[in-house]
Formats: structure tokens, sequence, C-alpha cells
């Protein structure tokens, strides 16, 4: 049932928008707690959320079925390469597939961040999760700072200044 209900607002999110570049992020002005996950990914290595404590985090949900998620997928590479030095996470959690979807998806999409699976769609409930892609922006202290939904451009400087000025915040 809860996958019916998701897909269904998957399908109203997507009719409103097919690829909504040049927005931005939204301020969660209460910065509530990101909460705690234990994922694997397609190699079957987990991944806690603690993993990252310190770190700016982008969390990013999607699914390979999603045609916004893939449009955004190669401007979240290029935006990896960029952060990654700089000691910013990204982590794409895919939403109800498995690791076969995984695979067929990077073949024609490589990234270099890692794919978690939230088989059972617990995490993306936990995070309030409501369309897909959705983004969250974490800070060191592990609270979610901004939203995206719907898909973005996560290499233009707009958003890169945001996620970048997060690790000077006090």
């Amino acid at each position: 049932m809860y996958k019916s209900i998701f897909t269904a607002l998957i399908v109203l999110l997507f009719a409103g928008s097919v690829h909504a570049t040049g927005r931005g992020l939204t301020t969660l002005p209460d910065k509530p707690r990101a909460p705690a996950f234990e994922l694997k990914d397609a190699e079957g290595t987990v991944h806690h959320l603690s993993d990252y404590k310190g770190k700016v985090i982008v969390v990013n949900f999607w699914a390979t079925w999603c045609p916004p998620c893939r449009a955004e997928m190669p401007s979240m590479q290029r935006a990896w390469e960029q952060l990654r030095e700089e000691g910013i996470m990204m982590l794409a959690i895919d939403v109800g597939e498995d690791e076969d979807a995984i695979f067929e998806f990077t073949a024609s999409y490589p990234v270099e961040f890692p794919l978690l699976l939230d088989t059972d769609s617990s995490v993306s409930e936990a995070w309030d999760v409501k369309g897909l892609p959705t983004t969250f922006v974490v800070d060191q202290w592990g609270r979610k700072v901004y939203r995206a939904v719907g898909g973005r451009e996560w290499d233009a400087p707009d958003l890169m200044k945001k996620v970048r000025a997060l690790k000077q915040v006090p």
C-alpha cells in the first residue's frame, strides 16, 4: 500500500515539473535531527549515518525508474567530483529497489559516491520523503538544514555555495 501511495505522489510530482533546473534549496527553519540509518550499498557494505559524523552530507532519495532522478544524477556526480576533496559527503539512497536495479542503472549513469539501498522504504519514511527525488543537506551536527524536492543541477554554483557554506557555520 505504501508503495502505491508513494508511486502516486511521484507521478503527481513528475507531472508538475519534469526536471526543474535552477531551483534552489528550501531552508528548514527548525533544523530537525537527521534520522539515523543503517543501509547496505550494492556491494553489501553497511553504511551508518554516524559514519559521517562531523561532515556536511548531501543525502539524495531516488529510484532508477524516476525520470527527474535519472536526469539529476550526472550533475550529482559532477558536484561529488568537487565536494569530495573538501570533506563534504554525498549519499544517494535508492528507495524500494534491489542491487540488480542499481547495477543496471550504473551501467548508463556511472557514479562514484555511495548508492545505498532502502529496500523496504523505512529510511525514506523516517526522513519524511514525500516524492522523488528529494534531497536533504545535513550539517556537521547532524541536522537537516536544506531540502530540495524535485530535480536540481547539483553542480550549479549557487547550490554548491550553500552546501560549502555549511562547513563554516558554527
